[in-house]
């Protein structure tokens, strides 16, 4: 099972990933480190704002994809 997050930041910005564990990746994110993404290490995370289960990688992937397009830009 993958999943397709949406993390909301301190300035109100958006960050999308997919994971496996949701809660491993949340915390990974919040403690700002080097396991965290690169955007939230230096946009402080306040809440997981969305998921989305996926069967597997490519469907997770792709709905990662258009959140990207059509909602972050």
């Amino acid at each position: 099972m993958y999943y397709t997050y949406m993390i909301r930041c301190a300035d109100n910005s958006l960050y999308t990933g997919i994971t496996t564990d949701l809660n491993r990746r949340f915390a990974e994110h919040k403690a700002q480190g080097e396991k965290g993404a690169k955007y939230t290490r230096t946009h402080k995370v306040t809440k997981l704002e969305a998921a989305w289960s996926s069967e597997n990688r490519i469907m997770a992937s792709r709905l990662e994809y258009y959140i990207k397009k059509l909602v972050l830009i």
